[in-house]
């Protein structure tokens, strides 16, 4: 069996599939659904009708990019990556970027196994494929909802609390879901998140991105400070499997610059920004929605979505980097895995 697997290039490992083939399908996420965020948000300010249905149409083709980034990390043959496409659509559809991720792996690994086995390849390699991914697709999507959903639960007690442990506790888990492969977005609409709250998720969710932004800037440089400070802190998932104490200051970042938007400045945020942060700019475009625009505002939009973060997480990466807790290349996005 072993030899087999071998002959099939299926490596079955830790590294395989959440630190290579996750780390391709953080891209594929991103030459979609970011970069959708990024379009239609321009097309929403502008009042141009077809950008907006173009960022809408690149941000809902998202799943099949992962399913076709995670089928080529794994060395899938071309029939393999052509179908996983499909397995990748239809875990988005059920479980969001987690389903697409897995239904992507089991479809692709399963794909190479039965991959020239057979006469009638052209019919077996797809069907096989595809319906072994739809199928891990449909299983899964009731976890992981289950896991959106106790997230959720855990931000409406957070809400119950006083206004310091709100704005703390849900700055940190938003964030933190925004980061990993669950939709931060999907929690912040099925919640309903308004005001106060809202603000927090979104302060939350940028603390991610300006925070990772600003801490990898020596491994990312520029580059790093658009693809994640305003593309998704996700593309730092593999890295955070490897080394998970760069989490570290982009979520203290988060709990510290909560606070001080929404009780020292009393900002509001509402459903559509809350699990957004800086992607796309959409969380302080939709601040400036709910509050209107004046030059103070964007002053303490500014401050508590981009400055505190960046002070914060630059501070505590830097110290951590003299304790030898983050090291050079811990955080380099565009490193390939082997």
């Amino acid at each position: 069996m072993r030899a087999f697997l071998t002959k099939k290039g299926v490596n079955p490992s830790l590294r395989t599939y959440f630190i290579k083939a996750m780390g391709q399908m953080t891209f594929g996420l991103f030459a979609t659904l970011i970069i959708g965020i990024m379009i239609r948000t321009i097309g929403e300010q502008l009042q141009l009708e077809h950008v907006i249905e173009l960022g809408q149409f690149t941000m809902d083709l998202y799943g099949a990019a992962i399913g076709a980034a995670v089928a080529l990390a794994l060395g899938a043959p071309n029939f393999v990556v052509l179908a996983t496409v499909v397995c990748g659509a239809a875990g988005a559809l059920f479980g969001g970027p987690a389903g697409s991720f897995l239904a992507a792996v089991v479809g692709a690994e399963i794909g190479k196994l039965v991959a020239g086995e057979t006469k009638i390849d052209i019919l077996v390699t797809p069907i096989v494929t595809i319906v072994s991914g739809y199928t891990v697709a449909f299983l899964l999507g009731a976890p992981i909802q289950f896991v959106m959903l106790s997230i959720g639960e855990a931000i409406t007690w957070a809400t119950t609390q006083s206004p310091f442990v709100m704005s703390g506790i849900v700055a940190v888990l938003m964030g933190l879901a925004l980061t990993a492969p669950i939709s931060s977005a999907a929690i912040a609409i099925m919640l309903d998140l308004t005001g106060m709250t809202a603000a927090a998720a979104a302060i939350g969710c940028a603390g991610q991105m300006v925070g990772f932004a600003v801490a990898s800037y020596r491994d990312n440089r520029v580059s790093g400070l658009f693809s994640i400070g305003i593309g998704t802190s996700m593309l730092l998932i593999p890295h955070i499997i490897k080394n998970p104490k760069i989490l570290i200051p982009p979520t203290v970042a988060s709990f510290v610059a909560a606070p001080i938007g929404t009780i020292g400045f009393g900002l509001v945020n509402n459903a559509a920004g809350a699990g957004m942060g800086t992607s796309g700019l959409v969380g302080p475009i939709m601040t400036f929605t709910e509050m209107g625009f004046s030059w103070l505002l964007f002053a303490q939009v500014v401050v508590c979505y981009v400055v505190i973060p960046a002070i914060v997480a630059l501070l505590l990466s830097e110290w951590m980097r003299t304790k030898g807790w983050i090291n050079v290349n811990d955080m380099n996005i565009m490193q390939k895995e082997k």
